[in-house]
């Protein structure tokens, strides 16, 4: 086991996750962790099931004595998000996730964890693998592809879960059971581009690096940097001075990610090179105030970089930085009803210059429909104003918080009876599966629970430790109780 997990309690959890960080699961390429959890289903003599998309359903029996307790499911995905820091060297498709424990937490080095959503799929397969939880009858769901839309949960049958109960171990935050979040929606904008051969002048990469990112939800009230929007603003300043042609252009990594770097490579007349670079220097001061302790470690940079041997015109350049700067982003609305909670809200994500074609990729979220499809139509009318054609993609429903159900009024009962007091009850600006999955199966109360874990979506990610064995020790007697 790895030197950073070998003494932490829950000792079957931790194992499990150790096992896991050496096995590569990217969204849609979860292949290897799926049948992981198959050989650990089928050595336990379980029933397994798995539909077209590649989610798997684990039935267990109740612990004897138990078998007329209500089924109760436990859910968590396999996927996670990569991300890494700019000079860390990893290969998400082979290497495993380098762990590091610093006091109460662990972190990984230089990438995302996968604490998200490791944690609760460990904890699920602790449960699988128990003797001793006096539990009722069980049934586990591990889904794919949920950090790039939920398209595991949304192509999830009908039909096939029994359980009474939903428990879905994808929560953040200890001391708290969610009972709803938001719904979803992908919004990409398109503009056909002439390359053409560069007038003049030496090549230059613009870089926009060192801002915190983040998961697009969770921290979108954070005021936190976007690196789109900063590079749209500085190329905007630069285009007003200097007829510079774009080469490259990259930004983002996914949809549910908030940009943490983007660049784009120039070819500037060399007589306005040390102007650009003026600007440039100006525009990091100024945005750097502006974010302030928010995203202190912004760096906006100009280093010369081999000229481009294809390039896009001032005036289409001029275009992108004015979208880039222009698009929405951010919190849109609070909930009227729910202190603290944001209702709406949208995410500039990626940006790419691919052979003939600049493509935006945004994410709108509110747990009322038509505050996402009016957002989503904001974003539209913005990108179609700068000439781009706009595509409505893949979505989610919300779920709506029902703080009386019987599950949650269980969840608290015990969660009074081990701790002293009730759970916090929360909603969540962002999607969970279990809203997804629930639509389909109405009669099924839906709850989720999780330890603490910060900065998921970025290479800030880590989980605090104590706060497993506390989620751990909260799983383990709902289980038995109810």
């Amino acid at each position: 086991m790895t030197s950073a997990l070998i003494d932490l309690e829950p000792k079957e959890l931790w194992k499990n996750f150790d096992e896991l960080t050496q096995i590569p699961r990217a969204s849609t390429k979860e292949a290897a962790a799926r049948e992981w959890v198959l050989k650990k289903a089928r050595a336990l003599g379980l029933e397994t099931q798995e539909d077209k998309v590649g989610n798997i359903v684990v039935r267990k029996p109740a612990h004897p004595g138990r078998e007329k307790a209500p089924t109760i499911l436990l859910q968590g995905h396999l996927d996670m998000v990569c991300e890494k820091n700019e000079t860390t060297k990893h290969d998400f498709s082979k290497d495993p996730i380098t762990v590091k424990r610093e006091g109460d937490w662990l972190r990984a080095d230089g990438t995302t964890l996968g604490a998200d959503n490791g944690v609760g799929v460990c904890a699920a397969l602790a449960v699988m693998e128990s003797k001793d939880i006096a539990h009722g009858p069980l049934e586990f769901c591990f889904t794919v592809d949920e950090e790039t839309g939920l398209t595991g949960a949304a192509e999830f049958p009908g039909g096939i879960l029994k359980s009474k109960f939903f428990f879905n171990l994808d929560n953040e935050e200890i001391g708290t059971l969610c009972i709803g979040c938001s719904g979803g929606l992908n919004t990409t904008a398109r503009r056909k581009v002439q390359k053409h051969a560069p007038k003049a002048g030496s090549g230059w990469r613009l870089k926009v690096s060192g801002l915190k990112g983040g998961h697009s939800g969770v921290d979108i009230h954070q005021g936190r940097g976007n690196a789109l929007r900063i590079l749209g603003k500085v190329l905007q300043a630069i285009l007003e001075k200097t007829p510079v042609e774009i080469g490259e252009l990259k930004g983002g990594s996914a949809r549910n990610v908030i940009p943490r770097e983007a660049y784009a490579v120039l070819a500037i007349p060399d007589a306005n090179a040390k102007d650009v670079q003026s600007i440039v220097s100006a525009l990091e001061k100024e945005i750097r105030e502006d974010l302030g302790g928010f995203d202190p470690g912004l760096k906006i940079t100009l280093e010369k970089e081999a000229a481009p041997k294809q390039v896009i015109s001032s005036d289409e350049a001029k275009r992108v930085a004015d979208v880039l700067a222009s698009c929405p982003h951010g919190v849109i609305a609070m909930s009227p009803d729910i202190p603290g909670l944001v209702q709406t809200s949208t995410n500039l994500a990626t940006v790419a210059l691919n052979e003939d074609t600049i493509e935006l990729g945004t994410s709108q979220r509110s747990a009322i429909e038509s505050s996402k499809l009016a957002a989503a139509k904001t974003v539209a009318t913005v990108c179609r104003l700068a000439g781009f054609e706009v595509e409505f993609g893949a979505r989610y429903p919300g779920w709506k918080p029902e703080p009386k159900s019987e599950v949650v009024l269980k969840l608290q009962e015990v969660h009074q009876q081990l701790f002293g007091e009730p759970a916090r009850l929360m909603a969540m600006h962002a999607g969970l599966e279990c809203g997804v999955i629930g639509e389909k199966y109405p009669e099924m109360q839906l709850i989720s629970f999780g330890p603490t874990i910060v900065d998921v979506h970025s290479p800030s990610e880590r989980v605090q430790i104590s706060t497993v064995q506390t989620f751990w020790k909260f799983l383990k007697t709902v289980l038995e109780k109810v």
